[in-house]
């Protein structure tokens, strides 16, 4: 009997120690520059903590408006799934409601940083073959706010599978 109880209780332990970003939820859509960027990962939570500390600018740089953000989870950076995540476009102006394809030339993109040892990092992108899209909810340039949501897929840097990157959202602060 006591076998039993020892059993039970084990399976119960190792039945609950599942990852927390498993049942994490993501943060809600705003658009005031709460200083927030989150995903879903091939399904699981991908929140960064930063507490807004990520990057993100929109600058006009020799006649042209480059854009980008990226946010990160703290890991050892030593994994099998992305712990950073980033979006940029380059001679774009944006604007509110503006919807950018991601991926469909050089000038847009969404990409993962990977990282396997501390002598092999990669950066996966999209292109003709994974796509998303970028959505500017609001761009406000007296508060420097911008808020957006976005998806794309890109492809696993040593698997070659898809990795799904669905649901983002971000509302920051950015600076020109």
């Amino acid at each position: 009997m006591k076998k039993t109880i020892l059993l039970v209780m084990l399976v119960f332990a190792f039945a609950c120690d599942k990852d927390d970003h498993d049942n994490e939820t993501l943060p809600p859509a705003t658009q005031s520059g709460k200083g927030t960027f989150a995903c879903y990962v091939d399904g699981k939570a991908f929140i960064d903590k930063s507490g807004g500390w990520f990057n993100c600018f929109y600058q006009f740089v020799e006649g042209e408006y480059y854009f980008s953000i990226e946010g990160e989870v703290n890991t050892n950076k030593n994994t099998n799934t992305p712990w950073g995540i980033s979006l940029g476009t380059i001679g774009r102006t944006l604007s509110t409601g503006d919807i950018i394809q991601l991926g469909e030339d050089i000038n847009t993109s969404g990409g993962a940083f990977f990282t396997f040892s501390i002598n092999n990092s990669e950066y996966s992108t999209t292109n003709q073959d994974y796509l998303g899209e970028l959505k500017i909810t609001k761009m406000d340039f007296t508060s420097h706010i911008v808020s957006g949501t976005f998806w794309f897929d890109v492809k696993h840097p040593i698997t070659g599978e898809t990795v799904e990157i669905r649901e983002g959202r971000f509302d920051t602060l950015f600076t020109q």
